[in-house]
């Protein structure tokens, strides 16, 4: 997104409506001041809020699309269960905890723990959805080449990064980010007794950094807690993703995570484009989550 736009521009909202209601309308006055900056994705512009001129409109004029997908974390089957076309979409802002999961790798690989620097910036970046940080994250694992090459090894196969700076633009699948929340959260929730997962991609990241990513996506700030939190109950953990498409003024609208559902866990990953304002996408996701969990648990 420009420079000038910051997912954090508000304080936390006594109430997450409120303060979903607060940062929309922060986003669509900054939005209104920065139209003539920088596109999406340079050095001193990232993507939770639109994209290149150059790039092509997601879907037909009041035609959003949807998928979700959901993978119970308690046992019973490792594939997730697909709600709507497996097809890509732009990750905007998810795209945040493959970044922090590579460079975890990254420093794993090198035998060292991030450094001071790399938290400051990995901490915001999720958060917050701060996108400086993210910039400066996705220079330091050598952008789309760094991202996958880490993705191999986490498990993924359907991800490709975006060119250049352009990191939100990054396109990938509801099953894909269930690989990559898998190869963060596997083991996380298995009941006592049960079986311990395979040794598979999701043994990449140590159990430290695992812990890292997960801490981290509890503590979104308030502003923020919406998406797949809305078919949980207390206990979830998340990253969202938003930008709006110069070329057609429509939204993408994503939102992957852990919830928690009467003492079952689950991971959960809704992506979306096509909406007409970030709220209406904001709705779609939640409404398609819900809906989602439904069919998932209705046998429990």
């Amino acid at each position: 997104m420009p420079q000038a736009f910051s997912p954090s521009c508000t304080k936390p909202a006594p109430s997450v409506r409120r303060g979903r209601r607060r940062a929309l309308a922060c986003a669509g006055a900054l939005l209104a001041s920065v139209t003539t900056l920088l596109s999406v994705g340079t050095a001193h512009a990232a993507p939770a809020s639109a994209a290149p001129a150059t790039a092509p409109a997601t879907a037909p004029q009041g035609k959003p699309r949807v998928t979700a997908a959901v993978l119970g974390l308690d046992g019973g089957s490792r594939q997730p269960t697909l709600y709507g076309d497996d097809a890509a979409y732009d990750t905007a802002s998810i795209i945040k905890v493959d970044i922090l999961a590579t460079l975890l790798l990254q420093a794993q690989d090198a035998g060292r723990h991030l450094t001071a620097q790399e938290r400051a910036h990995a901490e915001p970046m999720i958060k917050s959805s701060d996108n400086a940080a993210a910039n400066a994250l996705w220079r330091q694992i050598g952008q789309a080449t760094g991202l996958e090459s880490a993705n191999k090894r986490l498990g993924l196969t359907a991800t490709k990064g975006g060119p250049g700076a352009r990191w939100g633009l990054t396109r990938t699948t509801a099953s894909d980010q269930i690989r990559l929340l898998r190869a963060v959260f596997d083991g996380q929730g298995t009941p006592s007794g049960s079986k311990t997962p395979s040794k598979t991609a999701s043994s990449a990241l140590t159990e430290e950094s695992k812990a890292y990513i997960r801490t981290l996506m509890t503590r979104i700030q308030s502003d923020q807690a919406w998406g797949v939190s809305a078919a949980s109950g207390a206990q979830w953990a998340l990253k969202n993703g938003w930008l709006q498409r110069n070329t057609s003024g429509l939204w993408d609208v994503n939102s992957v995570g852990r919830i928690t559902v009467n003492g079952h866990h689950y991971l959960v990953a809704v992506l979306s484009d096509g909406s007409r304002s970030m709220d209406e996408g904001v709705t779609l996701v939640e409404r398609t989550a819900r809906q989602a969990i439904a069919a998932a648990t209705a046998g429990n």
